[in-house]
């Protein structure tokens, strides 16, 4: 009877090591599965910057003949301080170099609705998560060019950091960039006199990098 008992016990003890073998090997089998479906999942792609401004240079308001637009120094200032990639919109058709005479061409557009063609585009423009869009402001509204760019591009998903310059500090344009830059979010915008870009710079650096912490940029 004892052998009997014995023999039972050692089939039992057996039987539970081997359990326990299969246990471990098919928890073994699982983590690797794991690790393995992990490792050949690809990594998501880095997020991207970039810098796109309209600038106008020639006869402006209040600063005569320049060489470098107000807003195109106000995006370099930006790119001082945020790691981007940089698209100017340029027009096909120059706007003329005579201040009124722009003011008259860029009404009739407004007043056209209007959608002036630009040179070139943004290669991959999908691979950008966050755009900083900088603009003059022109009778009250962003150029009809700005629009054009704004329509021609997907920025569904994307975050819309816009900065404009004008005769004031105001701020316009979120509205408007919201309608038509499609499927974006637009953060808290920024605006500049435009002749400080000229001849107060220290000052508009000082503006544009408390902005853009407070914009988390």
């Amino acid at each position: 009877m004892k052998k009997i008992f014995t023999a039972a016990l050692s089939l039992l003890m057996i039987f539970f090591l081997t359990a326990c073998g299969d246990t471990a090997s098919n928890s073994a089998q699982k983590n690797s599965a794991a690790t393995s479906d992990t490792a050949s999942k690809p990594a998501p792609p880095p997020k991207k910057t970039i810098i796109v401004y309209y600038s106008r240079t020639g006869d402006n308001y209040e600063v005569g003949n320049i060489a470098k637009g107000n807003t195109h120094i106000a995006a370099d200032i930006i790119a001082e301080n945020v790691d981007a990639d940089m698209f100017e919109i340029k027009p096909v058709e120059p706007y003329p170099f005579d201040y009124r005479e722009c003011t008259e061409v860029a009404k009739s557009e407004q007043d056209a609705n209007a959608r002036p063609a630009y040179v070139g585009k943004v290669e991959n423009f999908d691979q950008y998560d966050t755009v900083y869009l900088c603009y003059p402001i022109w009778w009250s509204d962003l150029p009809m060019i700005v629009y054009t760019f704004l329509e021609q591009n997907n920025f569904n998903g994307k975050t819309v950091i816009p900065l404009c310059t004008s005769a004031s500090e105001v701020f316009i344009g979120k509205e408007d960039i919201e309608n038509h830059a499609k499927g974006s979010k637009v953060l808290e915008g920024l605006g500049i006199r435009g002749k400080d870009c000229q001849y107060e710079q220290d000052k508009v650096r000082n503006m544009i990098q408390t902005w853009l912490k407070k914009v988390n940029a």
